[in-house]
């Protein structure tokens, strides 16, 4: 039954600009890292392998006033908030608290998601290798693989929506351009979320 409540989200990019190798490199590096909260170097598994997959984000998911010109369905990102958006329709959305890109990986644009992938496996790309040459070749999706119970992959880029088992980093800049939610809550809003919904990221 916990196996069925993990899964993938990858979204295709369309208005960010071009991501260079070295930065992909680095948001890869960033996901098995964990992205340590402010104070906190990361270990080299961060804390994956701990407690807590399933805790419940310190920012309450709960539906607001959110009036916009958007269909039901869309994802609406505001980086400066740290808060998801999910459309709803008549005047409301579905917000949730996620993690976002420190200073010098944000970014803005709009986007669909491409794909959904429950338990996706991971390989760590050659250039991280070759800076990292301890880490694993390839690790199966589960509970310890660093993409979370659910990620969005963005199109060709390694950018994602992704779920995460360390609910501290909830309401902070620490990724390198990924958004994090909770496993909580990426489990809740992959359920109600289609490939080919649109997804826009405001600054």
């Amino acid at each position: 039954m916990l196996a069925r409540l993990t899964a993938g989200f990858f979204v295709a990019l369309t208005a960010i600009g071009p991501v260079t190798a070295a930065k992909a490199d680095m948001i890869s590096e960033e996901i098995l890292s964990g992205g340590a909260p402010r104070g906190r170097a990361p270990g080299a598994f961060g804390s994956f392998f701990g407690g807590g997959y399933y805790s419940s984000s310190p920012i309450a998911r709960t539906t607001v006033s959110y009036p916009i010109n958007e269909a039901p369905g869309t994802i609406i990102i505001n980086t400066a908030e740290r808060r998801l958006y999910l459309v709803e329709g008549g005047g409301q959305a579905l917000r949730y608290g996620i993690g976002v890109g420190r200073i010098g990986f944000t970014w803005a644009g709009v986007t669909r998601v491409s794909a959904k992938k429950e338990w996706p496996s991971w390989t760590p790309p050659a250039q991280m290798l070759r800076r990292r040459p301890d880490l694993p070749r390839f690790m199966r999706g589960g509970p310890e693989n660093p993409l979370g119970a659910r990620a969005m992959y963005l199109g060709s880029t390694l950018f994602r929506i992704h779920g995460s088992n360390e609910p501290e980093t909830i309401g902070q800049a620490v990724s390198s351009g990924c958004f994090r939610l909770t496993n909580e809550d990426v489990v809740d809003l992959y359920s109600r979320v289609r490939v080919g919904a649109k997804v826009i990221v405001r600054r």
